[in-house]
């Protein structure tokens, strides 16, 4: 769609893309793409938070995540888990507020599908729910 049709049309555009499908969307040279959150979610389902853990020498746990530079420890595993996912979403959130920086350092662009994936989620349960621990050693 050109973008002067869809200003013309935003009501009947927002609503084809909630009820039927994303949109593409041209203006001048610039090409995007306009959809909703739930098909974002689906696009995302692939990819996956998964937490390597480590046992510590004072019998508490860290959990390291392999797809972020992010880590916690605690006594136990649940609660490196539920900190974890904390973190995950604080960094999600950071990472979007500076989108222009964060997005095109070389060592984080492989972090984005991950930022929206938590920002989308929006709830920390949710988050930790979608951590899987492997088990490591350090």
């Amino acid at each position: 769609m050109n973008a002067t049709d869809v200003r013309k049309n935003w009501s009947e555009v927002t609503d084809t893309v909630i009820r039927t499908r994303p949109q593409f969307i041209k203006r001048t040279r610039d090409y995007m793409m306009l959809a909703n959150v739930e098909f974002m979610g689906a696009i995302l389902s692939a990819y996956t938070f998964t937490a390597t853990v480590l046992p510590e020498d004072d019998s508490s746990v860290t959990l390291s995540l392999n797809e972020l530079d992010l880590a916690e420890n605690a006594p136990t595993i649940e609660e490196a888990k539920k900190q974890l996912a904390e973190s995950i979403f604080d960094y999600a959130i950071d990472f979007y507020n500076e989108f222009a920086l964060w997005s095109t350092a070389p060592n984080r662009q492989s972090h984005i599908p991950y930022v929206f994936k938590a920002l989308i989620m929006d709830d920390i349960r949710e988050i930790e729910e979608c951590i899987m621990c492997q088990t490591g050693e350090n």
